[in-house]
């Protein structure tokens, strides 16, 4: 696929589920997703580790090569908000069944599905992701792992 395939991607950040608790007993998350010098984010929910912002995001993809990455956050008050996991979108998959010609996508039926992406260790799915036809667009709906969401660090005892 080339590198240049210009285009608007609308985003939907729906829900986290069960995200880690970075405050005493709660969360405050939020997500930002960046590309290239794009950095978009929503609202924050507070004391929430379910939380369901429904937030639309658009982004302007110049090159679908450059990557697509979510991040969560913990808002702080007084500290640096703590990051709490990230993943990187994998849109390759919607964008080689949006270059379908007209003729092919004149013929598909409402909700059709065109394109199953598998999880693997090459991507962030926790499930299969469906690429579908619904009201003449094509999308795809993913259920995204987060990684990253540990550090560690070790220190012989004589440096603490």
């Amino acid at each position: 696929m080339e590198q240049g395939f210009p285009g608007i991607l609308k985003i939907r950040i729906k829900k986290g589920i069960n995200l880690a608790v970075r405050d005493s007993h709660t969360s405050d998350p939020y997500v930002v997703i960046t590309m290239h010098e794009q950095k978009l984010r929503t609202k924050v929910v507070e004391d929430d580790c379910n939380p369901e912002w429904n937030d639309e995001l658009t982004l302007y993809v110049k090159r679908i090569n450059d990557p697509i990455i979510l991040t969560v956050f913990d808002k702080d008050t007084f500290t640096e908000d703590d990051p709490m996991g990230e993943a990187e979108l994998d849109i390759k998959p919607l964008l080689q069944c949006a270059k379908m010609n007209m003729t092919m996508t004149q013929n598909l039926k409402e909700e059709c599905v065109v394109n199953r992406v598998k999880p693997s260790k090459n991507n962030c799915l926790s499930e299969e992701s469906l690429c579908t036809w619904v009201d003449g667009k094509f999308r795809q709906e993913l259920l995204l792992k987060l990684n990253k969401l540990v550090e560690v660090a070790w220190n012989d005892e004589g440096c603490l």
